[in-house]
């Protein structure tokens, strides 16, 4: 059954043309995720399924007496309210049933008239199935389970709603949201102020809903458990894919060769015509011009293909100018307080070169504070911090307060590398699209997503190999943190993130830290193997076997280690053999275009070395292919050990 059924949808904004043409449909049951770059128009097409918005052309058509629920940036709680006033709203006409029914009880004790009695509590009897219908007496359950688990506790109850952060406010909304129980959740990044324990009980709340959904998150691992469907906005429309995110990832790929072939082989096919067109035309015959006139008309009434457009991608590699010693970092039982309040204590780990690990834990806890002492940024109050051999630290700070927002982009980046020629500092930016004159743009009117491109401009070129990164994917999109990803699985140094995003963790990471006040716990592998460790039953003691050494536990992290290293180099050899099949294939192509011009056959000498050289490339194709399923077939018999 379809819920919202959306047909050539169109907006602008003075010259700017935002939707064009957007169609699709939203059926019964179905979760479906809406991604894109960022100012394609989600929020737009959000605002106008909800009705904020007017669109310019097009129709929206809803199932009759459809309730929509839309997470608003502008929440419209009464900031008298307290927390738990504010829920209790939703339930009215629930408490009211619940009112009535306790008067006819006491009504009903008091009557003495049978008769009168008789109706009362046939009428009560009514209303109590009424009340059991709407599962009336599990309100108040359903309100402590949704507050507690987005991360609002029972002391917050009674807090009046005015003096909540942003933060908080956007929970309670979101709270409200859910308790509504509409036919299609709108939500517009609802993981946004949620720490991973909140973000993890919306995920499991979303799988369980009943009703519909349309989505817009930066989330891809929320996006992966919880959407069935994917929609992209590109170049104003909409194309829609079946599953989760990461199938829409392979799809997408697939689709776009697809829809570019059809496109390159229709252009061919109208340029075949055309000249077949000119050449009747040419010969002013009455029968080969009416000829000629037939073929245009066919050729006018043609649907054309438009060309599959694709959006600009950064594209980087980091490197380290020179390599480190075996032990890259050791934190030795930190700890730090700010007014006599502890932030955290007793914070001990090491790091050996070549490690990769996430470093999560609840909003507050200081990681971003143990970032600043490994940057000599703050002093800890107990505890040392000691680096390896030859390690250079480059850091990420989340919120670029490095940056000077008086710079221009250019200057920034070239303050910081001055000895570096203009064409390569341009050269670099260009990587991170900012090409022609953007590189004057002030730093300080640019995006939180700009600004973060700014600051990996400048992390890529100081080749340090020691990494700390803080929230790197924030402001990034979609496609900008694939890449993010790939460069940090080549990079050969080691690296330490902060993140709470669990794609990104599950794709760089082999060792997961979670800090907690006193300390922190060490989990090896990546976000999924942390989720299948923490949530595993604890195995009862067994008395008489002994703990695994700490001999034994160096012998088991050098294993991961090596494992870890070999697995890496096998991945470099499958990425060597693909960059060989790519400029073997571009060549390839350019010997076939030079031999396909009549001009190359006047020069004899030419034509046999290009020939030569066309069939020698030719018989690498297949060695070249070998080497790759071999490079594969390595990196899968280790990954299954």
């Amino acid at each position: 059954m379809i819920l919202i059924s959306v047909q050539d949808l169109e907006k602008s904004f003075g010259i700017h043309e935002v939707l064009r043409g957007v169609s699709f449909s939203l059926q019964k049951g179905e979760k479906m995720g809406l991604v894109g770059v960022n100012g394609c128009g989600k929020s737009t097409l959000m605002r106008i399924l909800t009705g904020e918005l007017e669109a310019d052309g097009g129709s929206v058509h809803k199932s009759k007496d459809l309730r929509i629920g839309y997470l608003a940036q502008v929440d419209d709680i009464a900031l008298t309210d307290t927390v738990w006033g504010a829920l209790l709203r939703v339930f009215e006409p629930v408490i009211a049933m619940e009112r009535r029914l306790s008067e006819m009880e006491e009504e009903m004790a008091r009557e003495t008239d049978p008769d009168r009695a008789v109706k009362l509590s046939v009428e009560h009897q009514k209303l109590l199935e009424r009340f059991n219908e709407v599962e009336g007496y599990a309100y108040q359950g359903e309100m402590l389970g949704v507050l507690n688990g987005l991360g609002l506790p029972v002391e917050m109850h009674q807090r009046v709603v005015g003096t909540l952060s942003g933060g908080e406010r956007t929970r309670l909304s979101l709270a409200k949201l859910l308790l509504q129980k509409p036919d299609i959740l709108l939500m517009d990044e609802p993981t946004n102020h949620l720490d991973l324990e909140a973000i993890e009980w919306l995920q499991e709340y979303l799988m369980g809903f009943k009703g519909s959904l349309l989505l817009i998150s930066h989330d891809r691992y929320f996006l992966d458990h919880v959407c069935t469907t994917m929609g992209e906005l590109l170049g104003g429309k909409m194309i829609k894919f079946t599953g989760n995110y990461t199938e829409y990832m392979h799809k997408r790929t697939a689709d776009f060769e697809t829809r570019m072939k059809a496109y390159q082989l229709q252009q061919k096919e109208i340029q075949r015509e055309m000249a077949i067109i000119e050449r009747y035309r040419s010969f002013n015959r009455e029968k080969s011009i009416k000829a000629a006139e037939s073929r245009q008309k066919r050729l006018d009434r043609m649907e054309r293909l438009d060309k599959p457009v694709e959006e600009q991608h950064v594209r980087f590699s980091f490197d380290a100018r020179r390599r480190s010693g075996e032990d890259a970092l050791e934190v030795d039982r930190l700890s730090k307080r700010f007014d006599g309040e502890t932030v955290f204590e007793n914070v001990s780990f090491q790091m050996r070169t070549g490690d990769r690990v996430a470093l999560i834990g609840p909003n507050g806890v200081g990681k971003s504070t143990l970032f600043k002492i490994l940057m000599n940024q703050l002093t800890p109050d107990t505890g040392v911090v000691r680096y390896g051999t030859n390690i250079d630290v480059g850091y990420y700070d989340q919120h670029q307060q490095s940056l000077n927002p008086n710079n221009s982009i250019l200057d920034e980046v070239w303050n910081d590398f001055p000895t570096m020629e203009q064409s390569k500092v341009r050269g670099a930016l260009g990587l991170f699209l900012f090409t022609g004159d953007e590189v004057y743009e002030q730093i300080g009117k640019l995006s939180g997503g700009e600004r973060g491109r700014v600051a990996l401009t400048k992390l890529m070129l100081k080749k340090d190999n020691l990494l700390l990164l803080d929230e790197p994917t924030n402001h990034l999109d979609m496609d900008s943190r694939e890449v993010l990803e790939d460069a940090l699985r080549d990079f050969p140094g080691t690296i330490l993130a902060i993140s709470h995003d669990r794609y990104f963790i599950n794709r760089f990471a082999d060792k997961v830290m979670v800090m907690e006040q006193d300390g922190i716990r060490e989990y090896l592998g990546n976000f999924d193997d942390y989720l299948e460790k923490r949530n595993r039953p604890v195995a009862p003691v067994q008395l008489g076997v002994p703990e695994q050494t700490k001999t034994e536990q160096m012998k088991e992290k050098k294993r991961d280690r090596k494992f870890n290293a070999m697995l890496r180099e096998l991945k470099a050899q499958v990425k060597k053999a693909e960059e060989a099949i790519e400029q073997n294939e571009l060549r390839i192509a350019e010997l076939e275009a030079k031999l396909a011009d009549p001009a190359t056959y006047e020069d004899q000498n030419l034509m046999r070395q290009l020939t030569e050289e066309y069939a020698a490339e030719q018989e690498k194709t297949a060695g070249l292919y070998d080497a790759l399923e071999e490079a594969e077939m390595a990196v899968l018999e280790v990954e299954e050990g």
